[in-house]
């Protein structure tokens, strides 16, 4: 079974506090899936045992790889006698902040249940994304949603029309865990950094930000940068980074505007123009 696993983007980010019985920081954001999408081929097979293949050579294809995790509990939890076979084409980055590794995971329960004959029920199949992390039970969902708690808690949240968007990430990614940890740090910024806004009736804003902006300047100049742009009608971080996400102007060229930013920023800034999935 060829399916894809879709990237997503924080349209707006809360940090709450840590929660004393969970351990994980409470939050509140609003999170859209988009175009942008890994590749995967997920098989049932007879023999016990999970074979991961993955285009990208820096990332792990054992039980350090969610997508083999994912197999992992489906197979348990569904008492399947035998394996699976997965083969994983990455196009979204990682350390990212736009999800791909859950998309991956999500993407595996969902076709394992599907090959297996639905020997899950939704709400078993949630249960187990949780287990796996925060954004999973988003991307099992598949739709725009507020999400609370740890991110597990959601609502569908529609957005009034599609956003056409380009993605930027720099050359090195940020560990989620840390951007949680330095959140409560006292560390201040610019307030132009940071600042909310709105967008045909969307606010937009993450508290991850000036934790992220204060240890990487670089993300808050090409923040900035992209605010100047006549194209761009709003831009944010997604998620703990290190990815920056500009809305278009309706019309507007994103490759023209990836472009000016390679000048910009060097040949190594990873662009890619996409839209949201309402």
């Amino acid at each position: 079974m060829q399916v894809r696993a879709p990237a997503k983007i924080n349209l707006n980010l809360r940090v709450l506090a840590r929660n004393p019985v969970t351990g994980f920081h409470d939050i509140e954001t609003w999170m859209t899936p988009v175009t942008l999408a890994d590749e995967l081929r997920v098989e049932l097979t007879r023999t016990p045992g999970i074979q991961l293949t993955c285009s990208d050579p820096d990332l792990q294809t054992d039980s350090g790889n969610l997508a083999w995790r994912a197999a992992e509990i489906f197979l348990e939890a569904a008492e399947h006698p035998g394996g699976a076979k997965i083969e994983l084409h990455k196009n979204i980055p990682h350390g990212a902040g736009l999800g791909g590794g859950s998309s991956d995971a999500a993407a595996v329960l969902t076709s394992l249940n599907v090959a297996s004959g639905h020997p899950l029920p939704s709400d078993q199949l949630l249960q187990l994304a949780a287990q796996l992390g925060s954004d999973v039970p988003f991307f099992i969902e598949g739709q725009a949603a507020l999400a609370k708690g740890r991110g597990e808690q959601l609502s569908p949240h529609p957005l009034p029309h599609a956003l056409d968007l380009l993605l930027l990430k720099p050359p090195f990614g940020i560990e989620t865990a840390w951007a949680y940890r330095q959140w409560g740090t006292a560390v201040t910024v610019p307030q132009r950094w940071i600042e909310a806004q709105e967008y045909a009736g969307i606010k937009l804003g993450n508290d991850l930000e000036r934790p992220v902006f204060a240890k990487h300047l670089v993300l808050a100049v090409m923040k900035e940068w992209l605010l100047q742009q006549s194209t761009v009608a709003a831009a944010a971080m997604s998620g703990s980074g290190s990815s920056l996400f500009a809305i278009l102007h309706q019309g507007a060229p994103a490759d023209q505007l990836a472009e000016a930013a390679r000048r910009a920023f060097g040949s190594s800034l990873w662009t890619a123009s996409c839209r949201t999935l309402r």
